[in-house]
């Protein structure tokens, strides 16, 4: 998934993107409310996680022009208030879900998981074609009973294009969920991990290049 952390304090921030890329998400992360807007009207996201004190944009107003611009992110609110009008007041702003400072970073991630499934059409827990089995919980993946041992990039972009059920996913697509801001469009990132994960599912070849369009799971 593709997620956006907004945290005005750094070190927080930077644990929290931490912990989500081992998750497997694409996480960028903004300091401030106006950066967080910014970023937002560029990007679609999966699950934004926001803190409620913000600065120069308070994450009040951040959350309110979320929702009231129909994106169909889902927002995780954070905030170092415990009191229960607090965490009633953000989800009347339009949040989905709401947790106190502070937390526990599994139970942050699960949260941010859930929320992801509800942003996105249904799947089913457990991805099968192609003689290919990924268990996202699990994190594993097996091709014809044979386990396959993949790089946490190489699972997210299976993971992409087992979610197609057979229609092409173009490059750009791939780039933008399983990549956050920083990857370069231009190297060749994609390309190159998709030709890691053919030899890795190993014959007969079931990742499939369309050319000039994207790769589908044959």
């Amino acid at each position: 998934m593709r997620v956006l952390v907004v945290e005005d304090e750094p070190m927080l921030a930077d644990a929290i993107g931490e912990w989500l890329r081992e998750e497997t998400h694409a996480v960028d992360i903004a300091h401030d409310g106006a950066a967080a807007l910014e970023r937002t009207a560029v990007n679609d996201y999966d699950v934004v996680v926001l803190d409620r004190d913000l600065p120069v944009v308070h994450g009040d107003d951040v959350c309110r022009e979320l929702v009231g611009s129909g994106a169909p992110a889902r927002v995780l609110m954070l905030t170092a208030a415990a009191d229960v009008t607090d965490r009633v007041a953000g989800l009347g702003l339009g949040a989905d879900d709401y947790l106190t400072k502070p937390f526990a970073f599994p139970e942050l991630a699960a949260r941010v998981l859930a929320l992801g499934r509800r942003a996105r059409p249904l799947t089913p827990p457990v991805l099968r074609r192609a003689g290919i089995t990924l268990d996202p919980a699990r994190r594993e993946v097996f091709r014809d009973g044979r386990y396959v041992p993949l790089s946490k990039k190489e699972f997210a972009v299976l993971a992409e294009l087992l979610r197609a059920e057979g229609a092409v996913v173009s490059a750009e697509q791939l780039l933008e969920k399983v990549w956050d801001e920083n990857a370069d469009p231009f190297s060749g990132v994609v390309r190159l991990t998709v030709l890691k994960l053919r030899r890795k599912l190993a014959d007969p070849p079931v990742v499939r290049t369309v050319v000039g369009v994207g790769y589908r799971i044959a």
